[in-house]
């Protein structure tokens, strides 16, 4: 039975992606060595990790004051190396969900915190708009999109101070105008690769302003002046990342599959708002293509178990709701083929026939 790979993260990578690593396991670049193996130092690896960060710039369009990092750590590491490097004063932050509380738990560790706007009174279904962004502020941080909710911001935002975005599940998803940051970060286990590096896109002049003595490993300075080597990196998970990075940019890069998300997400909640079985937990306008979530309709709840266990029957993995939130959440990343949707959508209907007289 073909399986259809609707996990949140870690999450379905391209099919020549996996294969390519597969080989390099084996033997990488034909050097007789595994590249689980061979060091970091070597020029064989310096090359991967000089090509990954390329096209990287290539497909965001990632000017050269930036800097690209790839780091260890996961994105919940940069819930306090943001603040650490970047909060001398105040700090505000938009709370849209599990992930924005957390990086403003740890924010509160290094300076004042601002809580700009929150969504938590309708349990994260919205994105807030229309806050007042104050002007001395070090920095905004924001959460382009909300995996456990079902949310995203589809647009970069305006601000007058510096705008730091966790992109950890919609990098790569949309073009970004990186101009309109100071640092994006986020994990890579949703669009751009495997679980076990995150990747940090920083302009450096923001950097070197706080007081505060920095460790070593937390001064984004360090891990710059050695082109992400300051420390061991993990080699494995950044040569995928430069495999799929070939295969999105093979494939007509960010504006090409953009156009492939929003046609997989208006086949999927076209469905969702058709269906009587079912609906839809977001507010439509933030509705995120990256991950759909939705419940049972009112009066047809107890058909959720059986529901999931028919899709499961039907090859679809991992479209379990967030236990935050219930029902079933369809996580469409960038590598998810349009066919794998057609299947969820179609077993939808077909439920329906069972339950719908």
């Amino acid at each position: 039975m073909k399986k259809h790979n609707f996990n949140a993260g870690p999450s379905i990578l391209p099919r020549v992606a996996i294969e390519n690593a597969a080989k390099a396991i084996l033997d990488f670049e034909g050097i007789g060595l595994s590249l689980l193996e061979i060091s970091h130092r070597t020029k064989d690896y310096e090359a991967v990790n000089d090509e990954a960060e390329s096209l990287f710039r290539e497909l965001l369009n990632i000017p050269d004051n930036y800097k690209v990092l790839f780091l260890g750590g996961g994105a919940s590491t940069q819930f306090f190396h943001v603040p650490y490097n970047l909060l001398e004063k105040k700090a505000g932050y938009v709370n849209t969900g599990v992930w924005a509380k957390k990086a403003i738990k740890e924010a509160k560790n290094f300076g004042e915190v601002e809580v700009l706007a929150s969504s938590e009174d309708k349990n994260f279904t919205y994105i807030p708009k229309g806050y007042k962004i104050p002007a001395d502020l070090d920095y905004l941080h924001i959460t382009t999109n909300n995996t456990i909710y079902g949310t995203e911001l589809h647009e970069d935002i305006d601000s007058p101070v510096t705008v730091v975005a966790d992109m950890s599940s919609d990098i790569l998803s949309r073009p970004v105008d990186v101009t309109k940051y100071g640092l994006i970060y986020g994990g890579a286990q949703k669009n751009m690769g495997p679980a076990g590096v995150t990747f940090v896109i920083v302009r450096e002049d923001i950097l070197g302003k706080v007081s505060r003595p920095l460790p070593s490993m937390v001064d984004y300075r360090n891990h710059i002046a050695n082109d992400s080597m300051f420390n061991t990196p993990p080699v494995f998970a950044i040569y995928v990342v430069k495999e799929t990075l070939k295969w999105l940019k093979s494939i007509g890069g960010v504006p090409e599959i953009q156009r492939r998300n929003r046609a997989k997400a208006d086949l999927l909640y076209g469905e969702i708002d058709r269906n009587p079985l079912f609906v839809g937990t977001a507010a439509k306008e933030d509705r995120s293509l990256m991950n759909i979530c939705f419940v049972m309709a009112p009066g047809y709840e107890e058909l959720a178990p059986e529901f999931l266990e028919f899709a499961k029957g039907r090859g679809m993995v991992g479209i379990k709701g967030h236990r935050l939130v219930g029902g079933f959440r369809a996580s469409c990343y960038n590598a998810l083929p349009v066919e794998s949707v057609q299947a969820l959508v179609d077993c939808m209907r077909e439920f329906e026939k069972m339950h719908v007289k």
